[in-house]
Parts: C-alpha cells; structure tokens; sequence
C-alpha cells in the first residue's frame, strides 16, 4: 500500500466529485456552524434577505471581508445550482484578501471547495444538496459579467475604487440578479467620504436598500494597541471615519483644517539642560550647530519651495523657508549659506531623481552636490496619506500636537491656512497654495512611515480585513 492511500481523503488529493460524496454538509450544518462565530453587525448582514441592496459600512479591523464571505456562502447555501459573484476593487485584492479569507472560511465551516484560476478565477461550493459556483471579478473590469444571470453579487471595499467605476459596476451587477431563490446585491466597505457608499446606501436610498454599521470598537479580537494606534496617527476626522465608520467630509474646504494659529504658531524655543538651563551660544529661532535639519524639497522650474524643520522630541519645528527659489541649485545655495554647518537631510519629491530644473543634473544629485543626504522613497506617497500624516501631527485623535511652524515663516502659515479641495476631491493646485504644504508634507510623512515601520505585532490567526 503506498503512502498517499493511508492518507484521509481530501480536496487536494481527490476530484471534486469524490470529495462531495465523502463530507459534503448539508446547507444547514454549514449555516449552523456560521453563525456562532460571527460579531452582531456581521451576523445581521448575513441574516438580512430582504433587502435588494444591502450595505455594511465599518471601521478598519471591523471584519468586513470576513462578513462579505460569510455573506457569499449564506447567499450560496440559499441558491444551490446557480451562480453567483464576488467584486474587488482591483485583481491584486481578489489574490491578497478575497481568496485568502474564502480559503479560511470554507476550511473553518467544512465546506467542500474548489478553485480554477483560469481563465477566470471561480469557487464551487459542494454541499450535501448540491453545488454553487461563485465568480471573482473586479469592479474595473465590471463588464465582464454581461449576460450571466446571477443570483447574488457582493463588492468589498467599493468605496476605495473610482466612483465613477464602483457606480456602473453597480448598475451591472443590478440588472443581473435574475436568477436563484434569493436574490441581492450587498457590500461591505470602510466610508471614503461623501462617496459610492453614502449616495447608495444612504442618499439615494429606497424601500428596497438596508444599511448595517459596525466600528472598529465591535471586534473584541483585534491587537490592544490597534485601535489607540490608529487614534494616535490619525485626525479626528479620520478617526470618524476609519474607526467609527462614520461619514466625513474628506473632499471639501479647508485641507488642514486642524491647522490653528493659537496652537501651531510659536517660536523656535531655547533648547534647555536637563536642569531647565538654555544652552549657551544659541541664538534666538536658530538650531544649535549640533542640531540635524530636516529640508523638504517641492520640485517645480521656476518656483522652488523648501521647508526647513528639526525635530526635537516627539514634535517637528518648522522655523524655516525658501520660497519661489529659480531653480534646485538656487534653493540647495540658500539653504547652505544659511546654514553652511550643519547637516542637512532632504526629503525631496520623490521625482527628482529622474527630473532636473535646470537640463544638466537630476535635482537629487544637485542637492546631494550640496552635502545633502537623501532621504527620498523610491516613489512618492499617495497625496491623501501624505495629507492625513500632516493633519495626525496637527492633532491627532488623543487631542496631541505634534507640528509647530515659526512666526516667521509666513508662506508655510498662509499655505496651511488657504490651500482647500477642488471640485475632484484632490488638494488644490490651481490657487499657489500647494507648493509648500508638499515639501512640509514629504517630511511628515517620511517621518511618520519610518516611526510605524515597527509598529504593532503578530496577531497569529486574526484576521483585519
């Protein structure tokens, strides 16, 4: 006898057929398994039939991947025979999240299964009644369902993809639920602002759409530091969002709204012994000549801006700025001649070691020319985490404030109060106000990436989808 024929019968060494015939559950086992593991806000998502379009909204870590699947094997224990569909924004998500979570779900509950990845990748489900096969799709290639007569469609993370994308996915997947014993379009997702979320299950809401809220407060088997973590690093506004799973206004007036004069502007202070005593030889608003400056560098032909700050402690001081400089050999001269000792690491658009201001040399090397160490990543930061990294170190959730800006430094102060959203949901451009906010923001967010680079720990077999 060989070695595989002692081996218990599985769903990897065996076709699906024999595999259904040796521990295929009935339909009510499956469910009566599910329900016991589930929180209350996933639970009543799973058990709401009724509505056409059901929408879960939540905080990070709430377990809205976790629910949506939960949600795709209810749907399929209740249409055995027929077909239906699961969305993510983007394929990469359909690999890192989705498949990842049916795979553990349908082991957890004893589920037989199996998957094809080609040429597009679908479950099916085996149960003591039958089967039930659910495609993966994203909401990108939306189209591709054209002429399936589904029985459910579930989207993940809708509110993170284009509007306008997650709004004709929408429409699809709607005049596909044609088919099955129970039929509906539902979706779980963290709220990004005014967006799909809120004009579906909210704004536009008829008789036939049901909205479920959890928060990151609901799942009791996240990481202890998790949920203060995320009030640390983020504003208030975003923690609204991202923990409560509340509906905010990203997309409109001020851009740092957590800016306040009253609290933000002071003079550099005196750097003080451990007896309370200012160091000697330090002049006023001026680092000491041991001190490291932090130099963030927007990179524009023309109209150069460089934001100079130190950190001292927890907080970042901003007691410096070159503004409309000609070119990225005018700044980098300015900053030297003003500070000819000191060491100087630059946080510069990431770009710039490819482009030039001025056609001979990339404006890293240029700046490196004058003794600057880069500190630049490989690419530049989305522009809504390097916003949200400067508004945290304006104050973040816990009512902390982290980022400083000196009297003197007048183009730092009006950008920071001025510069609002445009009409696209994007930091304006077009009034001026941009340029400077960059070049402070490449420091904040470089700053706040190294510092959580560590954070956190293992959390074994939870999962924060």
């Amino acid at each position: 006898m060989s070695i595989l024929q002692q081996e218990r019968a599985g769903h990897v060494l065996m076709p699906p057929a024999v595999v259904a015939s040796v521990a295929a559950p009935t339909t009510a086992e499956v469910l009566a398994r599910m329900r016991p593991t589930l929180l209350r806000h996933q639970l009543a998502f799973c058990d709401n039939l009724e509505a056409r379009k059901l929408g879960l909204v939540c905080g990070f870590g709430a377990g809205k991947t976790h629910a949506l699947v939960a949600k795709a094997i209810t749907m399929a224990a209740l249409n055995i025979g027929h077909v239906s569909a699961l969305f993510e924004p983007v394929a990469p998500m359909l690999r890192d999240i989705l498949q990842r979570t049916m795979d553990d779900l349908l082991e957890e509950y004893g589920v037989p299964f199996t998957f094809r990845v080609s040429p597009l990748p679908e479950y099916v489900l085996t149960f003591a009644e039958g089967s039930h096969t659910i495609l993966l799709r994203t909401m990108e290639t939306w189209n591709r369902i054209r002429g399936q007569n589904l029985c459910a469609i579930g989207f993940d993370e809708a509110d993170t993809a284009n509007k306008r994308v997650a709004e004709q996915a929408t429409r699809m997947a709607l005049a596909r639920l044609r088919a099955g014993n129970v039929r509906q379009f539902y979706a779980a997702t963290t709220p990004e602002g005014w967006g799909w979320a809120y004009e579906t299950f909210e704004k536009n809401a008829g008789e036939d759409t049901a909205l479920i809220r959890g928060s990151s407060y609901d799942n009791p088997h996240l990481p202890a530091d998790f949920i203060p973590s995320l009030e640390a690093n983020y504003p208030p506004q975003l923690v609204q969002a991202y923990v409560m799973g509340q509906w905010v206004n990203l997309t409109t007036g001020q851009v740092y709204d957590r800016f306040d004069r009253t609290k933000h502007v002071r003079p550099l202070p005196l750097l003080e012994d451990r007896f309370g005593r200012p160091y000697q030889n330090q002049t006023a608003g001026k680092p000491c000549a041991d001190e490291t400056i932090l130099l963030g560098v927007d990179f524009n032909v023309g109209n150069m801006h460089g934001c100079l700050a130190l950190r001292r402690g927890p907080d970042l001081w901003v007691f410096d700025e070159i503004a409309e400089a000609h070119d990225t050999d005018d700044l980098a001269r300015k900053v030297r001649e003003r500070y000819p000792d000191h060491r100087i690491l630059a946080y510069p658009d990431a770009s710039g070691a490819k482009r030039t201001t001025n056609a001979t040399r990339s404006d890293v090397a240029i700046l490196e020319g004058y003794g600057f160490s880069n500190m630049a990543p490989s690419a530049n930061p989305p522009v809504r985490d390097r916003v949200a990294a400067v508004q945290a170190a304006l104050e973040n959730g816990l009512g902390e404030v982290h980022l400083f800006v000196s009297p003197n430094c007048s183009k730092t102060i009006e950008c920071l109060e001025l510069q609002s959203w445009n009409e696209k949901g994007e930091p304006d451009k077009e009034g001026g106000y941009d340029h400077m906010n960059d070049a402070l923001g490449y420091i904040v967010h470089r700053i706040r990436a190294v510092e959580n680079a560590q954070a956190g720990r293992k959390v074994g077999s939870i999962r924060l989808y």
